[in-house]
């Protein structure tokens, strides 16, 4: 498999992960010390497992979420890489009768490891956001 396949594996059961809530499965995208920012969104930011805490807390109250991720570019420069990849949220958010939806960019610093690619920095970058409550 090449570098870029191996990345888009990544990006996509990151995509997984959150959709279906499997934050174990969430966890396996990451290092142990991985930093991930989620604050562009109003979220969380923090370690992984900081992070996984947060979601059990907070992302059931969300019914439904389809992450799109496209447009993946990778700097590959041996065992590490810095990818860019855009991403497109439709959901439900609860309290909201209409489709919510939110887009942008998610940067990452990647490392290779025994067991693949995996992220060590996540920064989200929330351009967009339609649907909000009380909008």
């Amino acid at each position: 498999m090449t570098d870029e396949a191996g990345i888009a594996r990544l990006l996509y059961r990151y995509a997984r992960a959150v959709d279906t809530k499997d934050w174990e499965l969430y966890r396996s995208v990451f290092t142990d010390d991985a930093h991930i920012d989620y604050s562009s969104a109003g979220a969380v930011v923090g370690s992984r497992d900081e992070v996984v805490d947060w979601f059990v807390a907070n992302f059931g109250v969300i019914p439904w979420s389809m992450h799109y991720i496209t447009n993946i570019e990778a700097e590959i420069d041996g065992d590490t890489a810095q990818v860019r990849a855009m991403f497109y949220n439709p959901m439900q958010l609860p309290g909201v009768a209409k489709m919510s939806s939110c887009g942008g960019y998610y940067h990452h610093e990647m490392v290779r490891t025994a067991d693949g690619w995996r992220s060590r920095r996540l920064r989200e970058e929330n351009v967009w956001f339609e649907g909000a409550p009380g909008d």
